[in-house]
């Protein structure tokens, strides 16, 4: 999710995996729960914003520490409603810029799949 002034949101994940590293919010689709209602409630959770789920911007399969393979699907979203506030799993929440990403202790291959995306380019904004 990009804001109006070309910031990404991200959070610093609370648990494994990852604990302590910066990714995208996001979590697992319930039984019965469709992608964009997985998308609101998690974000809802991760985050405290309400939002409005847009088109899908990108798959990529991670490997889980359990052997599983996890197929991430990320979506477009724009903030409808909340306050910024981290919750659940996540340590902490904020939007940020291109050159503050990259200094950011982030999941492995996040920076790399936003670049093949084109959500994060060589400008000082990310692309919506």
């Amino acid at each position: 999710m990009v804001d109006d002034s070309g910031r990404l949101l991200v959070i610093r994940r609370g648990h494994p995996p990852g604990e302590g590293l910066w990714s995208l919010p996001g979590g697992r689709v319930e039984p019965g729960e469709t992608d964009p209602a997985a998308v609101e409630r998690e974000l809802r959770e991760e985050t405290g914003l309400r939002v409005a789920v847009g088109p899908l911007i990108g798959t990529v399969d991670l490997p889980g520490p359990d052997g599983r393979i996890y197929d991430i699907r990320d979506y477009a979203a724009t903030v409808v409603g909340g306050a910024l506030s981290p919750g659940d799993d996540a340590a902490d929440a904020g939007w940020v810029g291109p050159a503050q990403l990259r200094t950011l202790p982030t999941t492995p291959g996040l920076v790399d799949t936003l670049t093949e995306w084109r959500i994060l380019t060589g400008s000082d904004r990310f692309r919506p």
